[in-house]
């Protein structure tokens, strides 16, 4: 099952501060009208980090929105988001499902 119904938010400093400080759960980070990254934490942090850069391989793909899902079982729903993705979307360049030839980023290099 993917995120929950919503409008995807501009991903600017602006909007991610505007995150309730504190919520655990899961995001996904979108570029090109796709899900590029799938993580979990608490969001608000977490987003700020990506932001700030802390992930070149999601910085290098220019983000423009993301979406997110409060949960107590964040491993668990990450795991499901992640599946779900590649399922849907196989041959996604995005990072979900390993990378582009364009981004020079691995699966592994996501942490």
């Amino acid at each position: 099952m993917p995120f929950p119904k919503q409008e995807p938010r501009f991903y600017t400093k602006n909007n991610i501060e505007a995150i309730t400080p504190s919520q655990l759960g899961c995001y996904g980070i979108i570029a090109s009208g796709a899900v590029i990254y799938v993580g979990k934490g608490d969001i608000r942090n977490r987003l700020l980090a990506h932001l700030n850069g802390d992930n070149a391989c999601i910085s290098g793909r220019l983000p423009t929105h993301w979406v997110d899902e409060v949960t107590a079982d964040m491993d668990r729903r990450e795991k499901e988001l992640i599946l779900e993705f590649n399922r849907v979307r196989p041959t996604n360049p995005g990072l979900v499902s390993g990378g582009g030839p364009a981004s020079g980023c691995e699966w592994g290099d996501l942490g």
